[in-house]
């Protein structure tokens, strides 16, 4: 530490198709640190995969005068894993999920069967290959419309609704540009949830949201640019129903072995009421219109304590880390 102040480095920006929300949630994140108490670093990955200033990681083991690293890298090459991997073996502390929760939450289709082993609810889905897009196998399991889905990516991109053959071939074209592996989904007629998730070994839910999409689904455009989808903090659903939203999402989150925090994102079936675990993001978006902060702040957490609890169960999961037998 720097003069009592934690030296907290954001990393944001990134490789992945979420650069620019990416850079607008680190902007909301930084804005939200007490500069009292934090000294923060500003670490920006370019498109193209620059580091500026630098890298913050020269080597295993060395001392970049950094105490906690908070990432705020949506997508591929940040929240699946990879940029995990890095920062444990520099031994740095940092915010969110480790390697294997991150990289088995950024996997649908690894998500949907770790929830199924579970006994956790999920929609009906398959799975192809970018070398295998074959819409005969999705016709013989699931009836139209079914929504196509690139199996690692986040903010909806690369998703499809498709109605009939000619536009799943073409959903199933545009969601293996973005994967190697596409899940398809049979549609659910219903609302969408969310319910943000906070903690190490014994997390907690917030209050869930609902997401009310000006178009026909909650898409990136939706999400980032239109500025018209409507949401309910919180969701205006039955005191069962959202004590359920809330144990399903933090089941959920311990199945994938999550830390730090995520946003569980739920299916509400309108004929049935049976709730459907959609994904898990453990990097959600933390822009000013982002839910999971909303969610914690109807739940009696502001967004700066939030940003405060989130850097302290990093340093608590550091230093439980070095406590273990064959760490350093």
């Amino acid at each position: 530490m720097s003069d009592g102040k934690i030296r907290v480095a954001v990393l944001y920006g990134g490789r992945s198709g979420e650069h620019e929300v990416s850079i607008r949630s680190a902007e909301s994140v930084i804005a939200a640190m007490n500069p009292a108490r934090y000294e923060v670093t500003r670490i920006f990955i370019t498109q193209d995969g620059r580091w500026e200033p630098g890298p913050i990681v020269p080597e295993p083991g060395a001392n970049p005068g950094i105490d906690v690293v908070f990432p705020v890298l949506h997508g591929t090459f940040g929240e699946d894993g990879t940029m995990q991997g890095l920062l444990e073996l520099a031994g740095l502390a940092y915010v969110g999920a480790g390697v294997l929760g991150s990289a088995v939450a950024m996997d649908k289709e690894v998500t949907k069967r770790l929830c199924r082993e579970r006994g956790l609810p999920v929609v009906d889905y398959v799975v192809l290959t970018r070398g295998c897009l074959s819409a005969e196998t999705v016709e013989s399991r699931l009836a139209y419309p079914v929504f196509v889905k690139p199996a690692n990516l986040g903010s909806s991109v690369g998703i499809s609704k498709a109605r009939h053959r000619e536009e799943l071939e073409r959903a199933l074209r545009v969601a293996a540009e973005y994967d190697r592996k596409v899940v398809v989904e049979r549609e659910i007629v219903g609302r969408e949830i969310e319910c943000s998730v906070l903690g190490n070994e014994n997390p907690e839910a917030a209050v869930p949201c609902e997401i009310l999409p000006s178009r026909d689904f909650y898409d990136y455009e939706d999400k980032y640019l239109l500025d018209q989808a409507g949401t309910v903090v919180p969701a205006d659903l039955p005191p069962e129903t959202t004590e359920e939203v809330r144990r399903l999402a933090v089941e959920c989150y311990r199945a994938v072995e999550c830390e730090g925090m995520a946003r569980v994102d739920f299916l509400l079936e309108s004929g049935s009421s049976r709730l459907y675990i959609n994904e898990i993001n453990t990097i959600p978006g933390f822009t000013s219109i982002s839910m999971y902060p909303k969610m914690w702040e109807a739940a009696g957490l502001a967004y700066p304590a939030l940003i405060d609890r989130l850097i302290e169960l990093a340093l608590e999961r550091a230093a439980a880390r070095k406590a273990t037998r064959f760490s350093r």
